[in-house]
Formats: C-alpha cells, sequence, structure tokens
C-alpha cells in the first residue's frame, strides 16, 4: 500500500531538484513548507484553548472546593467552641447573678458568695472568647506583624524553634488572610513535629517571593509523616488552598521533615 505523497514531495516531483537548486525563492518555499509538515502532527494532537482552559478550571474549582469545606469545618469549630465555652459560662454567669439578686435582701453572705462565683464565671468566659478570636485571626498579627508574631511563637513553642522572618518587619504587609495562614501553618507544624516526629529542635523560614510568601518549616525527627493520622496537615492544606496556595510535604523515613507552603498575594 502507498502512502500519499506530503505537499514538499509532490512540489519536488513537479519542478525538479536542478530548479529548486537554482531558484532561492522556490527553496524558501520548500522550507516552509516543511516547517508546516513539523507542525501539522503536533497541531492534530494537541488539545485546544477550550480543552486547555477546561483543565486549568478543574484544578482551581476542587482547590475552591476543599478551602470552602475546609471553611465550613472551621466555622463549625467555632460554633462549637463558643455554645460549649463561652456560651456556657454566660448562662452560668446570668444564672448565678439572678440568685444572688434573690438572696440579697434575706441572705446577704449567700448573695457576696454567688455573686463572686458569677464574676468568676464572667472572667472564665472572656478567656473562652479570647481563646475563640484567637483561633479566627490572631490579635498579635495586628499588634506585631507577621515577623513579630512568628517569633513569638517560637519563644513559646514547647519545642527550641529557629525563626527567620527576613526582612518582613518593614515594608509593604501582606493580606490577613494570608498573614493569618502563615502564622497558624507556623502554629501548626511545630506543634505536629513535637507530637509525632520525636524532634526537640525545629527551624520556620518566611520569604517575601515576587509571587507571594514562603513558609518553610522543618524539624530533625524521624520523619514518615502520615496526613491521615490526625496530624492537622489537612486543615493546613485547606486553609492555604482556600487562598489559591500550595502545601507541599516532604517527610521520608529517617527524617527530616519538611513542610513548604506558598501563599500567592500582591505586595
Amino acid at each position: 500500500m502507498m502512502l500519499p505523497l506530503w505537499p514538499t514531495e509532490l512540489l519536488v516531483d513537479g519542478v525538479g531538484c536542478g530548479l529548486l537548486n537554482r531558484s532561492p525563492r522556490v527553496r524558501s518555499l520548500i522550507t516552509r513548507l516543511t516547517d508546516l509538515e513539523a507542525r501539522w502532527p503536533t497541531a492534530l494532537v494537541k488539545p485546544s484553548p477550550r480543552a486547555r482552559l477546561s483543565e486549568r478550571g478543574e484544578e482551581p474549582t476542587a482547590t475552591k472546593a476543599g478551602g470552602v469545606a475546609g471553611q465550613e469545618a472551621e466555622l463549625r469549630c467555632v460554633e462549637q467552641d463558643l455554645r460549649d465555652g463561652a456560651q456556657a459560662r454566660l448562662v452560668s454567669f446570668s444564672m448565678r447573678l439572678g440568685l444572688a439578686k434573690r438572696a440579697y435582701e434575706h441572705d446577704p453572705a449567700t448573695a457576696r458568695k454567688l455573686r463572686d462565683l458569677a464574676q468568676d464565671q464572667a472572667e472564665e468566659a472572656l478567656t473562652e472568647l479570647r481563646h475563640v478570636v484567637r483561633g479566627i485571626h490572631p490579635p498579635i498579627l495586628t499588634d506585631r506583624r507577621l515577623a513579630g508574631a512568628v517569633r513569638a511563637l517560637a519563644a513559646s513553642s514547647g519545642l527550641d524553634v529557629t525563626a527567620d522572618t527576613g526582612h518582613l518587619e518593614t515594608g509593604p504587609r501582606a493580606p490577613a488572610g494570608v498573614e493569618a495562614a502563615a502564622y497558624f501553618t507556623v502554629a501548626e507544624a511545630p506543634t505536629n513535629a513535637a507530637k509525632h516526629s520525636g524532634s526537640g529542635r525545629a527551624s520556620a523560614q518566611l520569604t517575601r517571593v515576587a509571587a507571594g510568601l514562603t513558609v518553610t518549616v522543618s524539624d530533625k525527627g524521624h520523619g514518615g509523616a502520615d496526613e491521615t493520622t490526625g496530624s492537622g496537615l489537612p486543615g493546613m492544606r485547606r486553609r492555604v488552598a482556600a487562598l489559591d496556595g500550595t502545601v507541599r510535604l516532604t517527610s521520608l523515613e529517617g527524617g527530616p521533615t519538611v513542610i513548604e507552603a506558598g501563599l500567592p498575594c500582591g505586595w
């Protein structure tokens, strides 16, 4: 079975090799036709712009869906904390205060005890509310910027954590959501290391790059980190993914474990 001739073969047969050698115009035409032949198979198998756009759209859609699911889970946790913590203590405070008011005239001593207990309940409720607020957006980020907040985390960690915040003390700040994600990444990773890696030391590095912010946390533990064992890594991924960021985990058996989060933002 004979294969069909390509355009250049037809042209060569038509004009002859001698003419091709003498005519620059024909040689130029042959070159262009040869390039066309080389591109033709690629054009046949190359996906269309619509198909490439669809492929690019699938991943962000899945990422956003995961981020939304993560945010919903966090909101449920906040609701649970408020209901079981601050709300319960405020209800107790209100009941004790009401009992104190009724006992005030006929039993002042009991009323004072109930008043003191109600005051303790109010203070505990305030503590619970501060804890919930820190879980949403740590106030220390507002007071000390991201660099100062990370250094405070390192100082208060149960591990010996070395913090390198680069030049984040000055210059433009990242958006609040990016700073919060970076802060919680640094907070979560040493906690995981203390629980699972067997290491007593860790390091955290924050780097301002053209595309945004890079957070790298590493420890010298035994490695083998598993995201399915309640390590907190899935929650970290969801928080970062909600900002179109990425998390890369490297944790071979024998260590070290390195978590690198990339958070895009405009400076």
